[in-house]
């Protein structure tokens, strides 16, 4: 099949192509770099002529309220057009595991927006509904730093590979459409702190950090379990301790 993935220059994209390409159908890498935007629509008749499927994992440049919500959008309605008029029989796209449970963060609006222009659309759907990635822990650590120490919301976190993503929409992309939504999950939900001090531990940071009930998370507190996967999602199988030992860790 020819298989079109928006976004797919990015860091589930390029891993979701090798797998996709290794099981010989030909994916198509679309993204500005490639000639295609879908926020003006250019390039995107030419890159889904002929295509069976479309995998959008792509992200807004911006996670400011208004910039995302614009984002998703906008992109969301010329890239759904855009594979109506080409005949596109199988839409896929990568949501957020609690999105459909904190309304107050934008960025998290703005992915239920997705979630419903992908809905509305004609095209037949599947939405993958991803817990964090560990290759994210990084940003959650330095988001969480007052100068003094580390403070991180007092929730479980359930993060999961990028390799167990990609392996998850590479089985999602050629299956048929699910008309629905399916959640991805690591295989051990554990507090915040918890993966922030053995991801710092494994750089040999000795910050503090602390569980705060009153720190946020993309712009919103969370009850304990507001990002943990439900009882019915299919879960990863890379743990903490394994993706640790690899290079991608210490990125």
């Amino acid at each position: 099949m020819k298989i079109v993935l928006i976004g797919g220059t990015g860091l589930i994209g390029s891993k979701l192509k090798q797998r996709l390409e290794g099981a010989g159908h030909e994916a198509v890498a679309a993204a500005p770099a490639t000639g295609v935007d879908t926020l003006t629509g250019e390039g995107l008749a030419e890159v889904l002529t002929g295509a069976q499927v479309v995998v959008d994992v792509s992200n807004s440049p911006s996670f400011e309220d208004q910039a995302v919500l614009a984002f998703f959008q906008t992109a969301g309605k010329n890239l759904l057009a855009a594979e109506e008029a080409a005949g596109v029989r199988h839409h896929v796209a990568v949501s957020v595991v609690g999105a459909d449970r904190l309304p107050d963060s934008g960025y998290l609006r703005a992915k239920m927006v997705q979630e419903s222009l992908v809905d509305a659309s004609p095209v037949p759907f599947t939405i993958l509904r991803s817990t964090q990635f560990f290759e994210f822990l990084g940003a959650i650590v330095s988001g969480g730093d007052d100068g003094d120490a580390i403070r991180l919301p007092d929730a479980l976190l359930q993060s999961v590979a990028a390799d167990d993503v990609a392996d998850t929409l590479a089985d999602l992309a050629v299956a048929e459409p699910l008309q629905g939504t399916v959640e991805l999950g690591g295989p051990e939900a554990l507090p915040f702190v918890e993966f922030a001090r053995r991801w710092l531990a494994n750089r040999g940071d000795e910050r503090t950090v602390t569980a705060d009930p009153n720190a946020h998370y993309f712009g919103t507190r969370l009850q304990t379990d507001s990002l943990v996967a439900g009882p019915e999602a299919r879960l990863g199988r890379v743990h903490l301790a394994d993706w640790l030992g690899t290079p991608a860790a210490l990125r």
